[in-house]
């Protein structure tokens, strides 16, 4: 296994995982062609045993005293601690035994001491969370621990390691639990050890603890590219009691095509899914580095309900005082059949869910009755139970489909306008309250995480970073002046809502959706802020954390801005301010005899021309009224009744057929530079595909 990779100057390395399968195996000392079932019953004997090592060592170190000396890094004598989980357990003397009678190989014991070690060390930062919940619990008659003021929050931020780190969403969640606990046991909990139970094994085999005497990986000979070969030492019963029970198995499998044939791979995490073998594989490659700031160009989104992602382009400009710039031309991602399918879905399995608990209450009646459980009963139970978790499993999966097309769409996007950043804003604290029933849950029911870890994993290939930005304010202010926005249902309606947002001061008069004004903010918030950007170490991800208002300042519209160099600000050309359009364009190369118009003011033509009222163009054809009624939807919340483009139109199955067919997304095209024609990033030029001679 070659576990380094060749960097270069501005490289840095990428490791990643993708997952592949396994169905068949060979037994290198009897010659046997093990099928899917038996290589699934060997390393299901093999993860039996690696489980119960672990749960033992996690259960008989669940307590404060043994976490915090783990988390210390020194054993007894004051020595410092390696970093393998393993080393470190064995060096506190707190190694995984073997049960009497049973032959287990040492690397074996190891990986079960490196699964246990690595739920300790990652048990203690709850620990810390929760001991400071529990220090600044809230006490008196009308004390409430969901609605804490600002003086307690200020206190609890402060009892917590880098608490103004800690998302708040994390903190009600463990106030929610110790609640959860005081209401059924009638007092607050010592700490996380009594809290929670101790975790286990998780179910798997990592490989990465182990060694080449217990497992080897090698690319495949005659085809490197897409196969690779496993060598692993596994049982051939569930007790095996001497050293011929263990044999080695060749495993050969395919690769999954997102691995590339120069990347490094390392020992694989084995698990049973479905009866079959998976296999974690994972990788290193060389990427570019992504820098923290000195950010010139940068793509920003924002969430929403309906369109799932609202972004555009800006570009910082400037000397000693830049100023951001952008075209203020949106792109929208609207999933609008796939978030309603997902809608459907959590209906179904909240109804199922009920179905499950109201059966389980009669059985358990019944039990406590002294009498049988209905037969009748318990098979309805088992059957809504398997159903449950097949809904379950289908929300799952239509959930990271989502996040993988959003993240690749703003990747592209990120591609297509050369830009070296994506800003984000942080939702990690908010909470679907107070916005009725549905509204709630559908906030509720978003996969912004999911779409974050992806657009990072997915960026870090072409050097992009991905920042998060504090969310606070940016659908509150004027991306052009910085006024207090007023928002509306609709343009041409006065009624409050949270849609439309119009800005009131006179001379500005920016209007304009909610989200487009929401995005320029915060890529402006970014740009304007990069330099106070952190890394954040428990997940990997560039945050600004505090923003000054000092250094929010307004965004300019231009039509196509360039960023600033070395030298100073590019100037913008001639082409770019003149709009007369009398030159050669993109479909028409020779310049012909145009309609004398008065050019808009403030261009070129413009003051060379005699003075009269300027930008006025001749009108074009009456509009014409639409051939077919449209058909009115009305206005709900709910996503089945969303209004969706004229384009959707469903093949098969109505919101059924596929993935693609229900998410209208927009173009990802290259920005265009003067001098030069707009092209697809996923296109060949004309030259290089030549279109097919007309038949004649």
């Amino acid at each position: 296994m070659r576990r380094k990779v060749e960097l270069g100057e501005g490289q840095a390395e990428r490791v990643a995982c993708a997952s592949a399968s396994a169905f068949r195996g060979l037994d290198a000392v009897t010659g046997e062609v093990l099928g899917a079932d038996v290589l699934a019953g060997r390393v299901g004997w093999l993860t039996a045993l690696v489980e119960s090592m672990c749960a033992e060592v996690t259960g008989a170190r669940w307590n404060r005293p043994d976490l915090a000396r783990l988390a210390c890094g020194r054993d007894l004598s004051g020595q410092r601690l390696p970093s393998n989980a393993w080393m470190a357990l064995r060096m506190l003397g707190w190694a995984a035994t073997v049960r009497e009678g049973l032959y287990v190989p040492d690397r074996v014991r190891r990986v079960a001491e490196e699964q246990a070690g690595r739920a300790l060390r990652s048990a203690w930062w709850r620990t810390q969370i929760t001991d400071a919940v529990l220090a600044t619990w809230p006490t008196g008659p009308d004390a409430d621990p969901m609605r804490r003021t600002a003086g307690e929050w200020e206190a609890l931020r402060a009892a917590c390691p880098d608490g103004q780190g800690v998302a708040a969403s994390v903190l009600r969640a463990r106030t929610r639990q110790i609640a959860a606990f005081h209401t059924t046991h009638g007092r607050l909990p010592a700490g996380l050890c009594e809290l929670e139970a101790a975790p286990g094994g998780g179910r798997q085999v990592v490989l990465a603890a182990a060694d080449k005497q217990l497992a080897t990986l090698a690319r495949c000979e005659d085809d490197p590219a897409r196969y690779a070969v496993l060598t692993v030492r596994l049982p051939v019963r569930p007790d095996p009691r001497t050293r011929g029970d263990w044999h080695s198995v060749v495993i050969r499998f395919r690769l999954p095509p997102t691995i590339p044939v120069t990347a490094a791979l390392h020992a694989p995490t084995l698990r049973l899914r479905g009866g079959r073998l998976r296999l974690d594989v994972a990788h290193t490659t060389a990427v570019p580095t992504t820098r923290r700031d000195g950010h010139l160009r940068a793509v920003a989104f924002d969430y929403g309900l309906n369109t799932l992602l609202t972004g555009g382009t800006l570009t910082l400009a400037g000397g000693t005082q830049p100023t951001v710039h952008t075209n203020g031309q949106p792109v929208f991602f609207r999933p609008d059949g796939v978030l309603a399918k997902a809608d459907r879905l959590r209906v179904l399995a909240e109804q199922l869910g009920a179905k499950v608990a109201h059966l389980q209450s009669l059985t358990d009646g019944r039990t406590a009755s002294g009498l049988r459980p209905d037969p009748l009963t318990a098979a309805k139970l088992a059957v809504l139970r398997t159903e449950h978790a097949r809904v379950s499993k289908r929300r799952t999966r239509l959930n990271e489909q989502l996040a993988r097309a959003a993240a690749h769409f703003m990747v592209g996007h990120a591609r297509a306008a050369r830009a070296s950043v994506i800003y984000l804003e942080d939702l990690r604290d908010m909470e679907a309250r107070g916005k009725g029933r549905t509204l709630n849950t559908r906030l509720s029911s978003s996969v912004r995480g999911q779409i974050v870890a992806h657009t990072r994993h997915q960026a870090a290939r072409y050097g992009i970073a991905v920042v998060i930005v504090p969310a606070r304010g940016t659908s509150k202010y004027c991306p052009t002046c910085l006024s207090v926005l007023r928002h509306r249902a609709a343009p041409d309606r006065t009624t409050p809502g949270w849609k439309w947002a119009s800005c009131p001061d006179t001379a500005c008069g920016y209007s304009a959706d909610r989200d487009v004004a929401a995005w320029q903010r915060i890529g402006a918030r970014g740009l304007q802020h990069q330099h106070t950007t952190v890394l954040d170490r428990s997940s990997g991800t560039y945050v600004i954390r505090r923003t000054a208002p000092e250094l929010d300042q307004p965004v300019r519209h231009t039509t196509h801005p360039r960023p600033a160099t070395e030298s100073g600000p590019q100037q913008q050309s001639a082409a770019a301010v003149d709009r007369t359009k009398a030159g050669p364009t993109r479909n028409r190369p020779v310049p012909r005899q145009r309609r004398r118009v008065p050019a808009p003011p403030g261009t070129p033509a413009a003051r060379t021309a005699v003075a009269g009222p300027g930008g006025k163009r001749p009108a074009g054809r009456m509009p014409q009224s639409p051939t077919r009624r449209t058909q009115r939807r009305r206005r709900r919340q709910a996503p089945h009744t969303m209004s969706t483009p004229t384009r959707h139109q469903p093949r098969g199955a109505r919101l059924g057929a596929g993935f693609h067919l229900h998410t209208h997304a927009t173009p990802v095209t290259r920005r265009i530079q003067p001098g030069a024609q707009p092209r697809s990033l996923f296109h060949r030029s004309r030259a290089d595909n030549p279109a097919p001679p007309r038949k004649t």
